[in-house]
């Protein structure tokens, strides 16, 4: 899953959220360098990303990306998660995508002072052109898969990933509905679980 989803399923809890955001962006033994708290939503991300890989709609929906993109398939078919999310009413109504993108962008500005050095470069960004928020649109995908192909050292155009979205978006929508009940539901169990 993208930023979007990590942070709506952080279920409104501040360390959560950021250990949650910044999960990609911590390597190895760097984990245990974090608050507890924080340490939490790290190791939330990465069971997220792990269920949400074994997942068989996933699977099958990454095979759009998979010709094209090989190994890269999945952080596209993340990305295209992230718009579904950004547009599923059951999750949001327009103007509380916005309110909650918002909160989102504060509650990361109060650990700031803790963000890898990698986060502290994309944060500015993430929070000036609004990704969480723009994810809802097209162009924001756009630009999603393009900020994917500059950040990577085996690719170098987004063109295709784009216009594969574009064209398998029902299967692309059909994969989500399958797909993020379960994970709702995973997530919840998680951390019930650990006692997050």
């Amino acid at each position: 899953m993208n930023y979007l989803a990590h942070a709506y399923l952080s279920f409104n809890k501040p360390a959560l959220l950021v250990g949650n955001m910044i999960s990609d962006f911590v390597k190895g033994k760097k984990k245990f360098d974090y608050p507890s708290d924080v340490l939490d939503g790290i190791n939330l991300h990465r069971a997220i990303d792990d269920f949400t890989d074994m997942h068989p709609a996933t699977k099958s929906a990454r095979q759009i990306f998979q010709p094209e993109y090989g190994l890269y398939s999945g952080a596209f078919m993340d990305i295209a998660y992230d718009y579904f999310v950004a547009n599923d009413k059951t999750l949001y109504e327009p103007e509380s995508l916005e309110v909650f993108s918002q909160q989102v962008y504060d509650t990361l500005d109060q650990y700031i002072d803790i963000f890898p050095p990698q986060f502290v470069k994309l944060f500015p960004s993430m929070k000036k052109h609004n990704w969480l928020l723009n994810y809802r649109n097209d162009t924001g995908i756009q630009r999603s898969f393009e900020g994917l192909v500059y950040r990577a050292s085996f690719m170098s155009d987004s063109g295709p990933a784009f216009n594969l979205f574009l064209n398998n978006k029902n299967e692309l929508q059909e994969a989500y509905h399958l797909f993020f009940p379960d994970l709702i539901r995973f997530t919840r169990n998680y951390i019930s679980s650990k006692s997050l």
